[in-house]
Formats: structure tokens, sequence, C-alpha cells
């Protein structure tokens, strides 16, 4: 019998019967998620595609029958206008500042929350309430009752030290998007980093303590290594999150005044559905997207070499 059943066994082999029993068993186990697949390129792939064939068009909708083949004309146009580079610059300084005060804001946060104390759950709670509040209310609660230059509470509290009567959003109005992102931001970022602190061996900061380790060195050489992973990730999601910002731009200054506060998003709606120019809107989505993707690809393989370093 086991001399028989050598050569049938070999002969499966050679004819390929188990890797396709293997084949079938992964398709099988695929088949589920392909609605999923297919829905999401539809939504989303073929936008994008339709998106560059309409940035090589010339087409103003003002203009009926302006259609027309221009090659990458647009794109060079792009990238001649002042005013994109102007909006790039100023998506940079929001998602720069966001990102960072964010970070720092949210590191404090989670390093108080991963202490024991009577009602942390309420704190915690309390403190992650402004990331669920809707970014169109976020920015119309920090214009009217924030930052109202005659009913604000900013200017409530500043009134005597004779800085009442600011009028923040049309004066300084960079720092008062920046606040109402920070305001929203900061817990999404103490949640990724208190996941972070709590995922730190407790033996190891036992043992830094028993060798005489003060608790900053002990947070500098311990903590924040282990933190590095978490804290690129918190960086790397709130520069994707960030830099898509309208909502509170446009309820809070109309990218205003000038093009003060006209990030990217911004500008390419204005060219869009105030300028009908849908050939140059199209151009800059195109780029805006494609340098997204270049910094989100670096940043993920700087992430992912941080888990093979550390796993090694």
């Amino acid at each position: 019998m086991a001399t028989t059943t050598a050569p049938v066994t070999d002969r499966q082999a050679a004819t390929g019967g188990p890797p396709k029993s293997q084949k079938q068993s992964g398709w099988s186990r695929r088949a589920p998620l392909l609605p999923a697949l297919i829905f999401t390129i539809a939504i989303t792939q073929a936008p994008f595609v339709l998106t560059i064939w309409y940035s090589l068009q010339s087409w103003n909708l003002v203009r009926p029958g302006s259609e027309q083949f221009v090659g990458f004309s647009n794109y060079v146009d792009v990238f001649q206008d002042s005013q994109f580079r102007g909006a790039a610059l100023n998506t940079i300084i929001i998602t720069g500042s966001c990102v960072v005060i964010s970070l720092l804001l949210g590191l404090g946060l989670a390093i108080l929350l991963d202490r024991e104390f009577l009602g942390r759950g309420v704190v915690r709670t309390l403190l992650i309430t402004p990331f669920l509040v809707m970014p169109v209310a976020g920015a119309l609660l920090w214009k009217t009752t924030m930052f109202d230059p005659v009913y604000g509470i900013i200017n409530w509290v500043l009134g005597p030290f004779g800085a009442g009567e600011t009028d923040w959003v049309s004066q300084y109005p960079t720092i008062s998007i920046v606040s109402a992102l920070v305001w929203q931001w900061t817990p999404f970022m103490m949640l990724l980093l208190l996941a972070g602190l709590q995922s730190q061996s407790k033996d190891v900061l036992e043992a830094a303590a028993v060798d005489g380790a003060s608790t900053f060195r002990t947070f500098v050489s311990v903590t924040l290594p282990h933190m590095r992973r978490f804290i690129e990730l918190s960086v790397l999601l709130g520069a994707i999150y960030v830099v898509n910002t309208f909502d509170q731009i446009y309820m809070m200054t109309q990218g205003g005044p000038g093009t003060a506060t006209s990030n990217l998003p911004f500008y390419i709606y204005q060219r869009a559905f105030l300028g009908f120019d849908v050939g140059q809107a199209a151009a800059m989505g195109v780029v805006v997207v494609v340098g997204t993707i270049i910094v989100a690809t670096l940043a993920l393989r700087l992430i992912f070499t941080s888990f093979v370093v550390e796993e090694s």
C-alpha cells in the first residue's frame, strides 16, 4: 500500500492538485471582499482618472464650447501661479503649526491621563469631546463664541489687560484657524499617544527607577524611544487630515482677508466653483494628490523602518 500511495501523491504534485485547491481556497476567502474593493475603486479611482482627463482640457463653464485638449498646459500654468504657491505655503504653515502644537498638547495630556487619579474616566471623556464635534460647528463656535470682538470669551478674558477689542478673525486669521484646528485635533493626538504610553512595559520603568534614573531621564531615555512609532504615526495621520482642511477656513475667514488663509483645498474650490475653470482646478487637484501620496509614502516607509528596527 505504501508503494502505491507514493506515485499517486507524486502525480498529484506533478499535475498541480494541492496548489490548485489552495488557490481555490484563497479565492474563496477573498471573494467576500471583492464587492468592497470594486466599490472603493468606483468611488475613488474612477473619479481620479476623470480628474486627470479634465486636467488635460482647457474648459471654463461660463464659456460654452471652450472645452479643448491642451495637454500639460494647465500644469505649467499651475506651477507658474503665484497664488497657488502662496496657498501651498499657507497649507504648510497651517498644517505644520496645527500638527506640532496638537502633538505637544496631546503628549502632555496623555502623560497626565496615564496616571491614576479620581475621575480619570470623566476627564478623558471630556477631553475627547472636541474631536467628536462637527468641523463646521466647531468653526462657528470659535468664530462667534471665542473670537467675536464684542461678545467673545477671549476678549472678555483679555479685557483687563487692554486687549479686549481685538477682532481676531480679521487681524489674525491664521492664528484663529490654527487655534480652532488645534482644539479639534489635540484629542486625536492624545488618544494615539496614550495608547503608546499604556503599551509600555511597566517592568522597564521600574528597572529604570531601581537604577536611580530620575523621572525626566526615564522619560527621555526610555519612554520617548518607545513612543517614536506612535509619534510618527500621529504626525502622519494628523498631517494627512489637516492638509485637507476646508470647513474651518470657509466658515471662519472664507480664505481672507485677501488670500491670508487660502490653503490648497480652498484655492481649488475657488478656481472650480467661483472661477469656473475646471481644467486648472483639476490640474491643481492632481498635483496636490500626487504630492500628498509622495509625502505619505516616504513617511510610511520611515514608520515601517522603525517597526522593523524595534522588532529586530
